[in-house]
Formats: structure tokens, C-alpha cells, sequence
């Protein structure tokens, strides 16, 4: 089965959990994207969070959380997301990128009553309730 390799952050306030729109893309999906060929997925992560959130992450304040596999959505039906999520310890000041439509934070009740959902990010909000952090 083909895998797609990505990075997300994951960040926290109040119970919810940031989110972002592409503007190619018809689900709000955790900020980050795929790692190339000759980075890893934290040096994937900072190109991607600069990319769409105009914001420069420093390396030593990302702190690896979970992998999550799952369907990929928005792919074939047969490619999975092989994603690492990591936290990040230091506020950002977030402005949407022009490939982002838009940000939102959101509870995993309301992420739930969104029209599409990713798989990945349902996954996300089990994990973080799970270790009590949402």
C-alpha cells in the first residue's frame, strides 16, 4: 500500500486544537505536509509551517507526540498517511499563508460536525483525549 510521509503540529489552546484549511483541500487538516525526499520530518515540518502559517519554528522547541497512520484524505483510496506530530513550546504568532484559506481551532465535537472529515485528525483528537490533554 503506498505511503504518504507528512509532519503536523499540534497545538493546543483551550481545549481545542488549531486547524487549517488549503485552499486545495476540502477538510480542515492538522498545519504541516509531506516530507521530501532528503528531509526528515521535522526539517519537513518547518519548511511546511513557514510555507502556510508565515511562522519560523525553532527545532529545539518541537517536541515529538505521536505517529498517526491512517487513510489519506483526499488520495487514492488505497494511499495511507504516515504522519508525525509533534508540539510546539513556544507561541506563534499564526498568519495563513496564500495557500491557506483559513485556520480554526476546534473541539473534537465540533471538528465532527464538519461536512468532510480526515481520518488522521479524528485520530489526533482520540489520541490527545486518551493522554488527558484535550
Amino acid at each position: 500500500m503506498p505511503a504518504l510521509h507528512t509532519s503536523g503540529l499540534v497545538l493546543i489552546n483551550k481545549n481545542k486544537v488549531l486547524l487549517a484549511l488549503s485552499k486545495n483541500k476540502n477538510a480542515f487538516y492538522l498545519p504541516g505536509g509531506k516530507v521530501n525526499k532528503n528531509e526528515n520530518a521535522k526539517q519537513a515540518l518547518i519548511r511546511e509551517i513557514e510555507e502556510e502559517l508565515s511562522c519560523i519554528l525553532k527545532n529545539d522547541k518541537l517536541k515529538f507526540y505521536k505517529h498517526i497512520t491512517a487513510p489519506a484524505f483526499g488520495e487514492d483510496a488505497n494511499v495511507i498517511m504516515e504522519q508525525d506530530c509533534f508540539f510546539y513550546d513556544e507561541e506563534l504568532n499564526i498568519v495563513p499563508s496564500a495557500e491557506i484559506e483559513k485556520t480554526e481551532w476546534f473541539s473534537k465535537a465540533e471538528y465532527l460536525l464538519q461536512k468532510n472529515l480526515a481520518p488522521g485528525v479524528i485520530k489526533l483528537f482520540e489520541l490527545l483525549e486518551e493522554d488527558k490533554l484535550l
